[in-house]
């Protein structure tokens, strides 16, 4: 039988490639190109646009880093809106938390969601929590649609191609800046400096255009290009660097912990000079 393998080509010259073992679903969904299969090695994958979204062995080092630096940062995080993330992952997360009242998910493609809940039940198993909302629509939108309403918001896109475009832009960030309360704040996941800096570069200088504290951290993501992922958060009054570590919990967590909140904030020199 001939072996069937997956590339993810991140560059003209060079990609990501893994043995799989069966293909559960290919669709065209009315938005991207959906796959989930199953890996030798990463266990179930979601793919959109041939690009890896999440896996069973490595997402929770995403989904923690996405949720529990902010969510330890605000002292009182009762409604938080989560922009993409149908995977359910980032929800997961945040219901960790007892403070959040309402957790409010929007997502545009719905067999994502779908999807998720039926082939990776242990990242999409909170989505059916009661203090969830999910929401089938387009998050740019959303953003522009609600002022002054949460207290916390995470951008859980994909990379800036196809129905993601727009959360990338000077005016999806004033958007969110409008969409938050007075002391509130956000977090996007803004990919990785090898093959992104000029991304990571610009989203930086966009984010400081509007946010008066703006942080980046780090965490390692395996199956994401190089390895090395960044974050980017933007704060109307709350500085991470100012979390009493003590005062932060012990959750159950597998990649942040009390002591991982602020090193994860100390960047490599090369990526430190990016966001100068």
């Amino acid at each position: 039988m001939t072996d069937i393998w997956f590339t993810e080509k991140q560059t003209e010259s060079y990609g990501i490639t893994m043995k799989l073992k069966e293909t559960y679903v290919r669709e065209q969904t009315d938005f991207q190109d959906l796959a989930m299969v199953e890996t030798e090695e990463w266990g179930t994958m979601l793919l959109l646009d041939g690009m890896v979204m999440t896996t069973d062995k490595d997402e929770f080092v995403y989904h923690e880093m996405v949720a529990h630096p902010a969510l330890f940062t605000h002292p009182n995080p009762e409604r938080v809106l989560v922009v993409g993330g149908g995977d359910g992952g980032v929800i997961r997360e945040i219901m960790k938390h007892p403070k959040v009242k309402t957790a409010v998910l929007v997502d545009i493609d719905g067999k994502v969601i779908e999807y998720s809940k039926k082939y990776l039940p242990q990242i999409a198993g909170e989505l059916d929590n009661p203090r969830v909302e999910v929401h089938v629509n387009d998050g740019f939108m959303h953003i522009h649609e609600h002022k002054n309403e949460y207290d916390v918001i995470m951008v859980d896109s994909t990379e800036p191609v196809g129905p993601a475009v727009n959360l990338f832009t000077r005016g999806f960030y004033q958007g969110i800046y409008d969409a938050l309360k007075e002391d509130g704040m956000f977090v996007a996941q803004t990919d990785n400096p090898w093959f992104k800096a000029d991304l990571i570069r610009d989203v930086n200088r966009d984010v400081k255009e509007v946010f008066p504290i703006v942080r980046n951290y780090w965490a390692n993501v395996p199956t994401y290009p190089s390895g090395l992922w960044t974050f980017t958060m933007g704060s109307k009054k709350y500085d991470p660097l100012q979390v009493d570590e003590a005062s932060i919990p012990e959750i159950d967590t597998k990649y942040y912990s009390p002591r991982l909140h602020k090193a994860a904030f100390v960047l490599p020199k090369f990526v430190e000079d990016l966001v100068k």
